[in-house]
């Protein structure tokens, strides 16, 4: 038979938005905020979409699935019956201290070391109390005031002088305009002066606009439910210190490592799943592979092995986001390349480029480990810890 070519088509272009990599909280959460909305009527905060009761079940989901009241209409396309998923893996009483600081009009600061889920955490209650994650300020040592407060369009500028057409609002500007929840990210890593922007913002509510005085527009007032959430590593304090007029404006609320071994454990599996299942694989890690992973990262994250034997800890941060990664990334090895290595094979070189982040001495630290908890593991009679001893080699390439 002779094969039949198939003369190549065209598709007419559509309007439908491209597909994202990552949607945010208040899109990817929409059922359940409208179903929250209408679920509790209790008291709110002015400015609120929800009350606080509800921003922490929305944050630390439900056990059971939740019903609406009798004579509470289910809003469109909402169920009148729906679980909550939980989003943070942390302490209720860590997001119940969050969202009282919130509603007391006080600024938030989350501090932590790095891939403690802050950044996340500061997403989900903006989308909860305000609707929206998107107003944000990402700070780095080149943020400028203007980025924290407000610019301006020059070719208006230039064509009719300083006027409200002609100023461009940043996020917080706009955030207090319209009483939403206004995040900045990394605050530490501005420089003092862009950081001291914030204090008359968090203390007067109010940002002054020299250029339109004289006009109606030359003080912007916050709206009911504007607030501030900022972010800060611990590892980043000596960027830019805050001065003690801005910490007083904030409420400090340290995020720290997930505590239970088998909430980590699932964490990992599930955000290492949906990694991989995102690019278009499918996930074969192995459970085994899974519990050495985060073993690991655990034992050197706190210098102790669940044996109790001291571990030196390397200087890098052995962060569940950090486990994550290292998960997906063997996830992918075993989906698009499989036969070819052992997922469990891949782990040394992997944990390697983890350590090896801050300080390359660090290596040794790691190597330590393999001679400490891995090979008394290995001779205790673990077959899956014998052959990650077997391993030793590939971490003094």
């Amino acid at each position: 038979m002779t094969p039949t070519t198939t003369a190549p088509t065209t598709t007419a272009p559509t309007s439908t938005a491209p597909a994202r990599q990552i949607v945010p909280p208040e899109e990817l959460y929409a059922r359940e905020l409208a179903f929250l909305a209408a679920h509790d009527e209790g008291p709110r905060p002015p400015g609120w979409a929800l009350t606080p009761r509800a921003v922490v079940t929305f944050v630390m989901g439900t056990d059971q699935p939740l019903t609406l009241p009798e004579k509470t209409a289910a809003p469109e396309g909402t169920p009148r019956r729906l679980a909550i998923r939980r989003k943070f893996v942390g302490e209720r009483a860590l997001v119940e201290r969050c969202v009282v600081t919130l509603a007391g009009e006080r600024g938030l600061l989350l501090v932590g070391e790095p891939g403690t889920a802050k950044s996340m955490l500061s997403e989900l209650l903006a989308a909860a109390i305000s609707g929206t994650s998107a107003l944000t300020v990402q700070g780095t040592a080149g943020t400028t005031e203007d980025q924290l407060k407000y610019g301006w369009n020059y070719a208006l500028l230039l064509a009719q002088g300083p006027s409200p057409q002609a100023l461009v609002p940043s996020p917080v500007l706009t955030a207090m305009r319209t009483g939403a929840v206004a995040r900045v990210e990394e605050v530490t890593r501005c420089l003092p002066e862009v950081q001291d922007a914030l204090i008359s913002l968090l203390s007067e509510r109010r940002m002054a606009v020299p250029e339109l005085a004289g006009t109606d527009h030359a003080q912007a007032y916050a709206a009911p439910g504007f607030n501030v959430i900022a972010t800060a590593n611990l590892r980043d304090k000596g960027v830019s210190e805050m001065s003690a007029a801005l910490k007083r404006r904030f409420n400090f609320e340290t995020v720290g490592p997930i505590g239970d071994f088998d909430a980590e454990l699932d964490l990992v599996r599930s955000q290492s799943r949906a990694a991989v299942e995102r690019s278009g694989a499918e996930y074969r890690l192995d459970d085994t592979v899974l519990d050495i992973l985060v073993t690991a990262f655990r034992e050197l994250r706190t210098g102790r092995s669940a044996e109790g034997w001291e571990i030196e800890r390397p200087s890098t941060v052995m962060s569940t986001a950090e486990a994550v990664a290292v998960a997906a990334a063997l996830g992918l090895a075993a989906a698009y390349f499989p036969g070819d290595r052992d997922a469990l094979a891949l782990l040394p070189g992997h944990l390697t480029g983890v350590v090896r982040k801050d300080d390359p001495a660090d290596a040794a630290r790691l190597l330590g480990y393999w001679d400490g908890a891995v090979r008394r593991r290995a001779e205790e009679g673990s077959a899956s810890w014998r052959a990650l001893w077997d391993l030793r080699p590939v971490l003094e390439d």
